[in-house]
């Protein structure tokens, strides 16, 4: 989930009024974000270059860390978070965003070379006339690109945005595609002229852009975007030129989103003109740009139209599970930034229009959602399904929880995946290639092989808690994994019953018992060697456990489980001093 930093007292001013922490906390949780952290300023940066933090003083302007939604590209700054939360506590109405209207024939014109498709095909574009920015606004603008980049843009890879000062260009544009040697222009933030080739091998040494280069460094072309008078804008998506940087007196804006992915560059666009078009002499007023193809085709951004869709009232209410009629439906949506009223086709639907600062909006159940959360989570009654029935098999492992529980066991939950030697070596077992299941690519030796049984992973944890007083009485129900030709995957689970004891004697005794507590339980008799009625023991001979202090539990002719005294060896892999027993039970055999 992105995090978005802004001031506190920037952001009080802008909402209209100041709130306690608590208070604002409360909010955020009622719009469905979360204050996630409050710090300062000088924190921040004492922890990015791992200084010692400095005591704050009365001085130091506060920040909020807000966690939002991965898909609310438009709550990524200041701005469009104080804009939504206005619109949430009805302090202002839903902006209604404008394409200004001019002729074609008065648009500025960008045009796309044919040899663009080799590399970065797409381009949108759009100016922001008659901009004020102080300090702040310029700052959370810059900031804004960068967290696009970071998400929608997935790190430049789909889209790259170029953002410039339009009065020290000259119109029209062409978006081109050239060998590297070709190319020469000063970057941003630098006095000398580069190659673009050289401008790859400068860059490799930048902490910031050098993970930007792969992207086109193998390229026998690279994207370059030019003025009529053949000045450089930028090599998307590495850089923009210094000759066109934008300053805070810079009054109007240009921006050029480059992209391998269209609809993507559409939504960065529309997010990036709607967040600060707040800021124009013509509020929420766009100038457009007309994009011409090599091969004719022209398009103009940004498409500031709003999306219609009508949603049945019985979708809403009846996902939410709350009765509610079309008035307060559509109040709820409007708090939300969706236009909403009652359908003129059926009225029992509702007709909604998503502004093009919804890109989150793509189904009928992205408004349900929304209606949720105008509602508010909180005040939503609580019920159980009727059609939700949990599986048998679940409903049997919470049944013998709840009984080992009253037995004094305490419950573990330990990795599924663990290493080759723990599943085997450390157990005294050999592997016969035929058990389990290996991991194609492991991140680390720890995670291997899926688990084939609880052992290893409940010894590790008594091994790591050799220090807790005894005994150590503890349980596990979880699933293992086997390689089994009869599935289509190649394995199958299997959910097992693991309980360990650890004291000053074996507690071989209390294992056996507990063996006799499910099973009676479960309604199975103890019956003679032989009988399938019910279930028997028989002495085993496994390599984990001590040979004589061991036995196999045979349930309906077949072995469903084992327990006994651990051996020695096996409580010296896993560092255990002190003695331990341990049963492992296949549940799913009593289903």
């Amino acid at each position: 989930m992105p995090t978005v930093s802004v001031g506190r007292d920037r952001l009080f001013t802008a909402l209209g009024r100041s709130y306690t922490q608590e208070e604002f906390e409360d909010l955020c949780f009622s719009f469905g974000i979360e204050l996630d952290d409050v710090t300062t300023e000088k924190a921040i940066i004492s922890k990015e270059k791992h200084l010692e933090e400095e005591k704050p003083t009365a001085d130091d302007e506060i920040i909020y860390k807000i966690e939002v939604p991965a898909n609310r590209y438009d709550l990524l700054c200041l701005e469009g978070l104080a804009q939504a939360l206005l619109v949430f506590n009805g302090k202002e109405k839903i902006p209604k965003y404008t394409v200004a209207n001019i002729s074609k024939a008065s648009m500025l014109k960008m045009h796309v070379k044919k040899e663009t498709s080799l590399i970065r095909p797409f381009i949108a574009c759009a100016v922001l006339r008659g901009i004020t920015f102080d300090e702040a606004s310029y700052n959370s603008f810059i900031d804004l690109q960068d967290k696009l980049h970071q998400n929608i843009c997935r790190k430049r890879t789909l889209v790259a945005i170029g953002t410039h000062d339009l009065d020290t260009l000259q119109g029209p544009f062409t978006y081109e595609a050239l060998p590297p040697p070709e190319i020469n222009f000063v970057p941003l933030k630098q006095a000398k002229n580069f190659r673009a080739d050289e401008l790859m091998e400068f860059y490799k040494s930048d902490l910031k852009l050098k993970k930007f280069l792969h992207i086109i460094e193998n390229s026998s072309v690279y994207p370059v975007i030019y003025d009529r008078n053949r000045t450089i804008l930028s090599l998307p998506p590495i850089i923009n030129s210094a000759h066109s940087a934008i300053t805070l007196k810079t009054k109007n804006v240009f921006i050029e989103c480059t992209a391998t992915d269209l609809t993507k560059a559409k939504i960065v666009l529309n997010t990036m003109v709607t967040t600060f078009s707040t800021y124009c002499k013509r509020k929420f007023e766009v100038e457009p740009v007309e994009v011409i193809s090599f091969d004719g085709k022209s398009s103009v951004y940004p498409d500031l139209s709003e999306y219609n869709m009508e949603v049945p009232l019985s979708y809403i209410t009846g996902s939410i599970g709350v009765p509610l009629e079309v008035d307060e439906v559509t109040s709820l949506l409007k708090r939300m930034q969706l236009h909403a009223e009652k359908a003129e086709s059926d009225e029992a639907k509702i007709s909604v229009s998503v502004p093009p600062t919804r890109s989150d909006i793509l189904h009928p159940c992205d408004v349900m959602e929304d209606v949720a959360i105008a509602y508010g989570y909180n005040n939503i009654p609580k019920r159980t399904l009727s059609s939700l029935k949990p599986l048998p098999l679940n409903q049997l492992s919470d049944l013998i929880r709840y009984e080992i529980a009253m037995n004094g066991f305490t419950e573990v939950l330990t990795w599924i995946l663990c290493s080759k030697k723990e599943n085997f070596e450390m157990l005294n077992r050999k592997d016969d290639k035929s058990t389990a299941v290996i991991i194609g690519n492991p991140r680390s030796s720890d995670f291997e092989v899926v688990r084939t049984s609880l052992m290893p992973g409940m010894l590790k944890t008594v091994g790591h808690n050799k220090d807790h007083p005894k005994p150590i009485k503890i349980y596990e129900v979880g699933d293992v994994v086997l390689l089994d030709e009869k599935k289509d995957v190649g394995a199958s689970n299997r959910r097992l019953l693991g309980a360990l004891y650890c004291g000053a004697n074996s507690g071989f005794e209390l294992i056996h018992s507990l063996v006799d507590r499910i099973m009676e339980v479960m309604g199975t008799p103890f019956v003679p060697v032989g009988d399938k009625s019910g279930y028997f023991i028989e002495l085993s001979n496994e390599p984990e456990f001590l040979s004589g202090r061991q036995a196999k539990i045979i349930y309906k002719g077949g072995r469903i489980g084992i327990f006994g005294i651990v051996h020695p060896e096996v409580l010296n892999n896993f560092d255990i001093p002190d003695p331990c027993s341990f049963l492992e039970l296949d549940i799913e055999s009593f289903l």
